[in-house]
């Protein structure tokens, strides 16, 4: 058989490799667990008429078909989530009557999108998510919560693992839209689909386009210019948009709510989380408070952590439920740092001992001692092969295993040192009981 080909934009990482994944999701379970977040784990299919109910992602998803269904059996109606909302929405509608609002949710599951594969956009990928979901009302307090607690987890691979540090771009959308009806502009919504192509087309192209297409005054599209330009990793944004001279009910609104998130946040945080009014995000999903997350030295990357606030999550006609939520990608994360040597694990496998065998008569004495260094926790296996010691030594090498036990003595093969030891009390140095996870 020939040696199959990779298949474009399904990553796989080496042992090494899924050492860094799992080391990162459980640092990110362990302070999503702090915060009071439960665990859900939602079916990877959802019906077709609910993942394309927005029209501009049919596009994406990928579609499950029974190679055997039946003659007259819609074979077609199921597709793999592309995202983690579209299911939440539908886990809190069928399950509301067991749920307790507000309900604390954190997801880690894989999605699928048939996009073209790139660096850092892949078609099967982790993304980590957390939301806080209200029945009919939910207060903006958790607009601030939800962007703490993913800071932190964030952080906290930076500090521990050695992450590159993040900031997140915080806008308001009730701002955005309180300052387009302030200058007397119907279709706000048109005006934010120009503002956000800033980046890539330039002022000019934008300002354009919105006297052109939208038949903005030259004064009034300068503004709207000027609203996108305007960042603060402090409270100080608000002043520079009151300068502009616009003013609208919805503005103020806005403006209060993301002052009291970027406010929060600079106490927890100092710079880290900034104030950027071009961000938009979801065009016709968003309602509220929306981040982007930049990670330093990997900007390219765009936005590796976002979300926002939306006012109807899920609704069965009686029943409202609101949310607010965060999703960072770590495939679309970690994809780049491993492959790069960036994130490294001190090992590729979790063995802290091996037992050496000195023939095959022997092999139930060293197994014997395998189980009694397990049962305390260190993980241990037994040498493959009978081999001359020497051999024995090379293959923990090779695999980056630190001790090799022989008989009654255990043997640091990095240093040489070998030393008497009992099986029923010897302990590693905690450095060395398990691999070890940071910039390479």
């Amino acid at each position: 058989m020939a040696r199959p080909k990779p298949l474009s934009g399904f990553p796989e990482f080496l042992p090494a490799g899924r050492i860094v994944e799992q080391a990162v999701l459980d640092s990110l379970r362990s302070t999503f667990e702090l915060h009071g977040f439960a665990s859900i784990e939602t079916r990877a299919v959802e019906p077709m008429e609910a993942l394309t109910r927005k029209g501009e992602i049919t596009k994406e998803v990928y579609v499950v078909r029974r190679l055997h269904a039946a003659e007259g059996e819609a074979s077609d109606d199921l597709g793999l989530h592309f995202d983690l909302t579209v299911p939440f929405a539908r886990y809190v509608l069928e399950n509301s009557g067991h749920l307790h609002f507000p309900f604390r949710r954190y997801q880690i599951q894989k999605v699928w999108r048939g996009e073209r594969p790139q660096e850092g956009r892949y078609r099967e990928f982790v993304q980590a998510d957390i939301d806080i979901v209200g029945e009919g009302v939910l207060a903006e307090h958790h607009d601030v919560e939800v962007v703490l607690v993913m800071l932190e987890a964030l952080e906290r691979l930076h500090t521990e693992l050695g992450l590159p540090p993040v900031t997140i771009h915080v806008n308001n959308r009730k701002l955005a839209e309180g300052f387009y009806r302030g200058l007397g502009v119907e279709d706000h919504l048109a005006v934010l689909q120009r503002v956000d192509k800033l980046d890539k087309i330039g002022p000019d192209a934008v300002h354009a386009l919105l006297v052109e297409e939208l038949g903005l005054t030259a004064d009034a599209a300068a503004r709207c210019l000027a609203l996108a330009t305007i960042t603060a990793a402090d409270d100080s944004f608000v002043d520079a948009v009151r300068a502009l001279g616009v003013t609208h009910d919805l503005l103020d609104e806005g403006l209060a709510a993301l002052a009291s998130v970027v406010r929060a946040a600079a106490a927890v945080a100092p710079g880290r989380v900034v104030a950027d009014l071009k961000i938009a995000r979801g065009l016709d999903y968003y309602t509220g408070t929306v981040y982007e997350t930049e990670l330093a030295g990997y900007e390219k990357l765009g936005s590796i952590c976002s979300g926002g606030r939306y006012d109807s999550l899920a609704s069965d006609g009686r029943t409202t439920y609101p949310g607010v939520g965060i999703s960072v990608g770590v495939t679309r994360i970690l994809g780049v740092l491993i492959g790069q040597g960036k994130l490294t694990a001190s090992r590729s496998v979790p063995t802290c001992v091996l037992v050496a065998v000195d023939d095959e008569d022997s092999r139930s004495a060293s197994m014997g001692i395998a189980a009694r260094l397990r049962a305390r926790g260190i993980p241990t296996e037994v040498a493959p092969r009978a081999d001359r010691f020497g051999k024995q030594i090379r293959y923990a090498d090779r695999r980056g295993i630190p001790y090799v036990w022989f008989g009654d003595s255990v043997k640091d093969i990095r240093s040489g040192e070998q030393l008497p030891a009992d099986p029923d009390r010897w302990t590693p140095p905690p450095a060395d009981l398990r691999p070890t996870v940071g910039a390479g």
